[in-house]
Parts: structure tokens; C-alpha cells; sequence
């Protein structure tokens, strides 16, 4: 067994809506075993979470917002309704508007943590990764833009969306610093078991697509933790983000369980 040297650890939180929830409960759970992440990549609900944990704000305090209506708020935005099937949601002011109420500096280098957010150029077709600026709230909103539900984001000429669409588990910046990663993908691989609509098969394509562009970086990941609430919930199942939370929490600490070498990392 490999010596796991006390350095940079970096802790990347893949896209999933209402599964990424599952986020907060991993965190919890790495916090109760003694794990605090040093750097934080994310995509999509994974960017909202990590842009939260990065600013200070604790597993239980994420809950308390969610309780709030604040964080609350933003999950009903991104919930489906008759009238969104006809128009769409035109933008992510909300979302801003949260982000820049809770973290008020809107910088990413007063952060507590370093932050690499995910998100996709539609002008070259590429993913990339934004970690610096004064301009945190439209980047996190940019990061979970999703196609379709919201408006892609403008920024000097350039379309920017949701990081999943191209990079749902964005590794790659973690790997420059950080020792040693612990990834967190809430879309693990789920083979169907009935299609029987096309909204189905909708929602199981998307799933392979970020599946598929997820690989490279959980190959990058030293840990990886896959918290199995897709077989219960699905990306839009807010109403149920306590039991997704427990979930992740229950995830997280079976796989330090089966994997002790992990605890190698605790301070």
C-alpha cells in the first residue's frame, strides 16, 4: 500500500441537478473523518456546491439555505413546469443575485479555498476552466447554465453554458497542485432498465454523454465516491434533497470504510 503524503488535497464535484446534492453529504462525511480539501474543481450543481464549500460555508449551514428557501429557491428555478415546456427560463439573475449576496466580495481569490469552475465556450466548442476574477457570480452561473432550461451566458462576445455539457467531472485543474484527489461523481453509469417514453430516453442520453466525458477525470481521481442516489432520484427530484443528502453522507463514509488508506489524509 502506497504512502499518501499530508499535501494539497483537491475534492472535484460533478454535475447531476438535484443528485449533486448528494455533494453536501460527502463533504460532511469527509469533514467528520478528519478530510478537509484544500482546492475545489466542480460543474453545474457541482460548481454551486463547491463555490459555497470554497467561500466558508459548511455542510450544515448548505442545509440551513436549503431549509431557507435561499439555496431552496435556485432548485425550483431548475424545476420543470408546463410553462417552462413552452418558453424556457431566459436567465440565471437569481442564481447571480444568490451568489452575490452570499459571498458579497464576488472574487475568486478571496475565496477560503482555491475554485476551478467548469464551464463551456460555444464559441470554440470546448470546455474550460475559469478560477480568478471579480466576477464569481456569473461564472457560477455560467457553470449551470443548463442548455435549453436557461440562456447561454454573454461574457466579451463569447456564448458560455453549462461545464457538464462537455466536462462533467472536471479533474484536470486539481492535478497541477493537489497530491492527492478525491472525486465525486453523482452520475455514476446506470444501465436502463425501461424506456417507455421519450423523455426516457432523453434523460438516459444525457446521462451517457456525461458519463462519457467524465472519464478522463475519474481517471484522474485517486478516490473516487459515487453516491447511488440516481436509483431513487432523479435530476430534478429537489423536493428530496434530505434524503439525497443522506445519501452522500451514507456514500461517503461506506467508502472510507472499504477504503482505510484515505484516512491517511486526515488533519
Amino acid at each position: 500500500m502506497e504512502t499518501i503524503e499530508k499535501s494539497k488535497i483537491g475534492l472535484c464535484l460533478s454535475g447531476g441537478g438535484a443528485l449533486g446534492l448528494a455533494h453536501i453529504g460527502v463533504i460532511q462525511a469527509l469533514e467528520d473523518h478528519g478530510i478537509f480539501p484544500d482546492e475545489i474543481s466542480g460543474s453545474s450543481m457541482g460548481a454551486i456546491v463547491a463555490t459555497l464549500y470554497s467561500a466558508g460555508y459548511s455542510p450544515t449551514q448548505m442545509l440551513q439555505l436549503i431549509k431557507d428557501d435561499k439555496l431552496y429557491k435556485i432548485t425550483k428555478v431548475m424545476t420543470f413546469s408546463p410553462s417552462f415546456l413552452k418558453s424556457g427560463l431566459s436567465t440565471h439573475a437569481m442564481l447571480q443575485s444568490l451568489i452575490h449576496e452570499l459571498i458579497p466580495h464576488n472574487s475568486f481569490e478571496k475565496l477560503r479555498k482555491q475554485l476551478h469552475l467548469c464551464v463551456v465556450n460555444l464559441n470554440t466548442a470546448d470546455w474550460e476552466i475559469i478560477k480568478s476574477g471579480n466576477e464569481l457570480d456569473f461564472w457560477v452561473a455560467a457553470s449551470a447554465s443548463i442548455p435549453g432550461v436557461f440562456e447561454a451566458l454573454k461574457h466579451d462576445n463569447i456564448f458560455y453554458v453549462d461545464g457538464g455539457l462537455l466536462n462533467n467531472m472536471p479533474t484536470q485543474p486539481l492535478s497541477e497542485n493537489c497530491s492527492t484527489i478525491i472525486g465525486v461523481d453523482v452520475i455514476p453509469h446506470k444501465v436502463p432498465g425501461k424506456l417507455s417514453k421519450p423523455i426516457d430516453t432523453l434523460v438516459f442520453a444525457v446521462r451517457a454523454m456525461e458519463y462519457q466525458n467524465s472519464k478522463q477525470g475519474r481517471n484522474l481521481c485517486d478516490f473516487l465516491i459515487e453516491p447511488q442516489a440516481i436509483m431513487e432520484f432523479h435530476e430534478f427530484s429537489f423536493d428530496s434533497y434530505q434524503a439525497i443528502y443522506h445519501i452522500g453522507y451514507s456514500a461517503a463514509t461506506k467508502y472510507i470504510v472499504l477504503h482505510p488508506e484515505i484516512m491517511k489524509l486526515s488533519k
